[in-house]
């Protein structure tokens, strides 16, 4: 289903590695009107299996070469000519998305469900289990992830962080750990995904004081505290304002979804963040949605499921009584793609929301990674680049606040700080 869903990415013009999220966002704007020969492409089978049909395909039996550009892979077509004759002529990367594309967009992630709760309710029936591990590339297929209690016997999914090959790095590491001292069902528990690098208070103290004429000929501002409550409030009353908050803390998450260190944030509820975002910042396509963090005590008063979801996987639907309140995080379909944050595994983005709702009495943030179409961000040096080079508002460094322009903040939310406080000369 992997080679399936990367054939019809290719096919809308999104041929870079990894873009299939970019068909699963389009989606929803379109009608499942191709379902029909989809199931042409796509055959199931007894027993839960399913079987490509390989006219449409080359990888049985050609080589599909690669090459690497600018540290990804570069892939050729997987799909045939008979896809085109199928379907029309595929589309190019800057051709316009017309409602034909749509359209296979939605027949394709609905015949990625058909074949997966295909299986699924065949290796229910086989072990009667209710809980379910995915891992693998189409795990990160959170749309379907998150059907997966609805359209199957499973009551319980967990998917790791890094669930597509990268995740392999669990599996060794746990048959390592197996065989070095025995079986330890405590080491079954991933609660949260801050695995990467972190950076002390001194690196990046010492990078900003090297970068400081930089900051002031762009007229930024710097502030450091060591209260994380007075932090956490400055930052949630600036989001609550409209600004746009870079927030970069502790390690890094490891997987592809920034979790809350290294993330980009703003207000929910504001209808033109979307446009906001894409404008100053991502520069991405206006069809893909921005994502919530919300509280996980909160989850079941927002969403028609109450679920963990503290690695992003899944796509919930937002209560209808609610949509309008967050609008910048609810996508077309009404759903969002969420993040469950609790105090034991992030105690200082749970903070933070929890100002936000003090504020506001929404108990989220928009949550999208801290990049500008690059990898996401790892070091502070590089959290630094991405703000100066975009239109963010301010740029949190562990406690200390970088602010471009002053005068965004509203009601003098940064007032009577001293600018220097905590920096070398």
């Amino acid at each position: 289903m992997g080679v399936f869903y990367q054939a019809i990415t290719q096919y809308l013009g999104f041929p870079d590695y990894g873009d299939e999220y970019k068909v699963m966002g389009l989606a929803p704007y379109g009608k499942p009107a191709y379902i029909d020969e989809m199931r042409e492409i796509v055959r199931l089978g007894d027993e839960g299996k399913y079987f490509l049909n390989l006219a449409y395909f080359r990888h049985a039996r050609e080589n599909i070469s690669y090459s690497w550009a600018g540290g990804a892979p570069k892939f050729e077509p997987l799909y045939t000519h008979e896809l085109e004759k199928l379907f029309g002529p595929a589309r190019k990367r800057d051709d316009v998305l017309d409602s034909r594309h749509k359209d296979i967009a939605r027949s394709a992630q609905w015949m990625y469900e058909e074949a997966l709760s295909h299986l699924l309710n065949s290796v229910y029936a086989k072990y009667n289990c209710k809980n379910l591990v995915l891992a693998g590339g189409c795990a990160m297929n959170s749309v379907a992830n998150g059907r997966i209690t609805t359209i199957t016997p499973f009551e319980n999914v967990y998917i790791q962080s890094a669930a597509g090959d990268a995740g392999g790095a669990v599996g060794a590491a746990f048959v390592a750990a197996s065989e070095i001292d025995g079986r330890n069902p405590e080491r079954g528990q991933m609660l949260h995904a801050f695995w990467g690098p972190d950076f002390s208070d001194d690196t990046m103290s010492t990078m900003l004081a090297s970068r400081r004429s930089e900051l002031d000929s762009t007229n930024c501002e710097i502030t450091s505290m060591d209260d994380d409550d007075v932090l956490c409030g400055i930052v949630a009353k600036a989001i609550a304002d409209g600004l746009v908050v870079g927030w970069f803390q502790g390690r890094m998450e490891w997987g592809p979804r920034a979790l809350g260190n290294r993330s980009i944030l703003c207000d929910p509820r504001r209808a033109d963040m979307k446009d906001t975002l894409n404008l100053k910042i991502k520069r991405r396509e206006s069809f893909r949605p921005f994502a919530p963090s919300v509280l996980r005590e909160k989850v079941r008063d927002w969403f028609e499921q109450d679920d963990d979801v503290p690695f992003m996987m899944k796509v919930l639907q937002i209560k209808e009584s609610k949509r309008s309140l967050i609008p910048a995080v609810t996508h077309v379909d009404g759903s969002g793609r969420l993040q469950t944050v609790t105090s034991k595994n992030n105690p200082l983005y749970y903070k933070l929301i929890r100002k936000f709702e003090s504020v506001t009495s929404i108990p989220m943030l928009l949550n999208t990674s801290f990049n500008e179409n690059e990898p996401i961000v790892c070091r502070p040096d590089e959290a630094l680049a991405c703000f100066l080079r975009t239109d963010m508002d301010l740029l949190v460094l562990g406690r200390t606040i970088i602010r471009r322009d002053p005068q965004r903040l509203t009601d003098g939310a940064l007032g009577g700080l001293t600018d220097t406080e905590g920096l070398p000369a």
